[in-house]
């Protein structure tokens, strides 16, 4: 092995052990130095490493979290349909509770030989996770783009709903009704797209109805699971602190909060108003026809595709996030405040 790396580094006119970091897909290798190693490989006859291979050109990952939550179909969709316009073939590859990992299915695009990778809500959404994963995949020379999170630490083209401002949208929309106690349920806040609707939230109640930051983030903030029973037990807790309104971080948690309400003998919206997150397929037909903030899921689509295929073609986007605003759809959750609200 050290002959090969011998002969390896003469070759490409390096060290070896530069040519050791290349090999094991270690980052901080300039591309046109990867390149070289690459080069004299093929010229010395050595077998390239599997995940060095040459990229097939038409494949690309896409990795995204659980389909049980309409949004993320409905994305996928969004980015598989732009891919096969530009000549692409998109692999899915979904997590699911008890299978495979982010890493594992990462692992598994590479050794496919895809061209790049678009990940969406994945593990650079959350705080607490490992950035050096995102390193070691630069490092291997394989292009990707983050959808729905961000972070300071990956060197990469990020997609972002502005979570901030879709806040100000629903708190302003409930205030213009009267509103007064209006609550939020949102999930874990190790997640930068819950912190980020946490900020915009507290700011537009301070805002809006001159309550400190304290009382806002003590008492009218609910932390739980995105699903319908996540949503349900939150806003039951909201109930309980006297809120009329709640705005939830997705569809899935609204439509929990409406059972919620009913459970306590309440009717929406004449009693209490439910604000959802992300419009997706079907949410018009609910009963009642859920207002909520439309995720702008065409456009994040699109660009997740462009950017990628930006970064496939050599001209990689800077370390920047690209935000898009999000819209407000008024349609039959969200009523004037009950003047006098009695529990069953």
């Amino acid at each position: 092995m050290t002959t090969r790396l011998a002969d390896i580094a003469a070759q490409a006119g390096v060290s070896e052990a530069t040519v050791s970091r290349v090999l094991n897909g270690k980052p901080g290798v300039a591309s046109a130095t990867r390149q070289s190693v690459l080069a004299a490989l093929d010229v010395l006859g050595y077998e390239r490493p599997v995940r060095l291979r040459q990229r097939i050109e038409g494949l690309v990952g896409l990795i995204t979290p659980e389909l049980d939550n309409p949004i993320f179909p409905a994305l996928t969709q969004v980015i598989g349909q732009a891919l096969t316009r530009q000549g692409y073939t998109p692999i899915l590859a979904t997590q699911t509770p008890g299978g495979s990992t982010e890493d594992e299915l990462t692992e598994m695009l590479v050794d496919r030989g895809v061209a790049g990778i678009i990940y969406v809500s994945g593990l650079h959404a959350d705080t607490t996770a490992d950035m050096q994963r995102y390193e070691q995949l630069r490092g291997q020379g394989v292009p990707f783009v983050l959808v729905d999170g961000f972070s300071p630490k990956v060197q990469a083209p990020f997609i972002s709903p502005d979570d901030r401002a879709a806040m100000t949208l629903a708190v302003t929309h409930l205030v213009s009704l009267g509103h007064t106690r209006i609550g939020l349920a949102v999930g874990p806040k190790r997640f930068v797209p819950v912190q980020r609707k946490i900020e915009g939230f507290v700011r537009a109640v301070q805002d809006q109805l001159g309550l400190t930051a304290d009382v806002v983030e003590t008492e009218l903030i609910q932390h739980s699971l995105y699903t319908l029973e996540g949503g349900q037990a939150a806003a039951g807790a909201l109930i309980d602190r006297d809120c009329t309104a709640v705005v939830c971080a997705s569809d899935m948690m609204a439509l929990g909060a409406i059972r919620a309400a009913r459970q306590c003998g309440l009717e929406v919206p004449r009693d209490f108003s439910v604000v959802g997150f992300d419009d997706s397929l079907l949410i018009a037909f609910t009963d009642p026809p859920l207002t909520t903030i439309r995720k702008p899921v065409p456009a994040m689509g699109q660009a997740a595709v462009r950017t990628l295929l930006e970064e496939i073609g050599g001209t990689p986007a800077p370390h920047s996030e690209f935000v898009f605003m999000p819209e407000l759809v008024v349609r039959g959750s969200t009523a004037s405040a009950p003047g006098d609200r009695t529990r069953a």
